[in-house]
């Protein structure tokens, strides 16, 4: 037996201690969307993400000082947050803005899913970690419940093939910077600095990035007072950001990023959840399978005996 009367044998990322973070960090990237959609207007996005960045920098340093831990690394610890900022903060995110510029958000949202395929490719390329008999069938089922959802959200988009095409073009760019910056996350370099104030580093990188582009795209900052897009960008920066990165990256840390990308299987499942509670999202037989088949894999998966490491 192990601490607590479980069993010594229980998966580890069956514990509570797993799956409460997990289950915070899928329920808020899950309400995102919504709120990234309403951003999406006067604000050109990249100046959106820089106020996102800048609000989750700011509060993850804060939150480091405070914990005693020092935002002073080595050289190769300024790369570390300099690659990461690059990746995860800001191509990720500038990707992920335009694109529902193009498509809706939850046709994003299930592409994003996708997010599991090469983070399994790269653990195992990168980090030499063996996938799983179970893992992979909990892949299998949780891809075919995805890509219902896709065939579901791709006939109700209002939008052309053309325009379809651009904005899965641009969610799959975010999703290979998001990927990449998640096998980030699992390397032994990522351990040997403290996380709060790496992340934070991280996202002040990635916001000063995204502030120049934005003013190289689009000119001088523009800001909207209205009050949904303050409160929007407070949530997305403290919230969706500072909090649900620092639970992702702990839980990616002691799971591996395969099923840790299994959040991403879950989100538009959640997206399409609150979309019926706020938007009069309507579901079909299609997307009711889809989303079974999403939560039956990531039972499967996540109950895997076999460690993903």
């Amino acid at each position: 037996m192990s601490e607590g009367g479980a069993p010594a044998d229980r998966p580890q990322s069956t514990r509570l201690a797993i799956l409460i973070p997990f289950a915070l960090v899928t329920l808020i990237w899950g309400s995102t969307w919504i709120v990234i959609r309403d951003q999406i207007g006067t604000v050109p996005p990249s100046w959106s993400v820089t106020y996102r960045f800048l609000v989750a920098g700011v509060a993850m340093l804060g939150y480091a000082i405070a914990r005693g831990e020092r935002p002073w690394f080595d050289a190769r610890g300024w790369g570390f947050a300099g690659l990461l900022g690059l990746l995860q903060f800001c191509l990720n995110f500038n990707f992920v803005y335009r694109a529902e510029a193009h498509i809706t958000s939850g046709v994003v949202a299930v592409v994003f899913a996708l997010l599991l395929v090469p983070n399994a490719l790269f653990g195992r390329l990168f980090l030499g970690q063996q996938l799983g008999r179970q893992l992979l069938i909990g892949c299998g089922v949780a891809m075919a419940g995805v890509t219902l959802l896709f065939v579901h959200e791709a006939r109700r988009d209002p939008h052309g093939m053309g325009e379809a095409a651009m904005g899965v073009g641009l969610t799959l760019a975010g999703v290979l910077a998001a990927s990449l910056a998640n096998i980030m996350q699992a390397t032994q370099a990522a351990r040997a600095y403290p996380m709060a104030a790496m992340l934070g580093v991280a996202m002040l990188f990635g916001a000063a990035l995204d502030g120049t582009i934005a003013w190289s795209l689009t000119g001088a900052p523009a800001f909207e007072w209205r009050a949904s897009y303050v409160l929007g960008i407070l949530y997305l920066g403290l919230v969706a950001s500072a909090v649900a990165f620092t639970l992702y990256f702990g839980i990616l840390r002691v799971i591996g990023p395969a099923k840790a990308a299994y959040s991403s299987v879950i989100v538009p499942v959640i997206a399409m959840l609150l979309s019926t509670l706020f938007e009069g999202y309507r579901w079909s037989g299609l997307a009711a399978a889809g989303a079974v088949l999403a939560l039956a894999g990531l039972v499967i998966a996540l109950r895997a005996r076999r460690p993903n490491r």
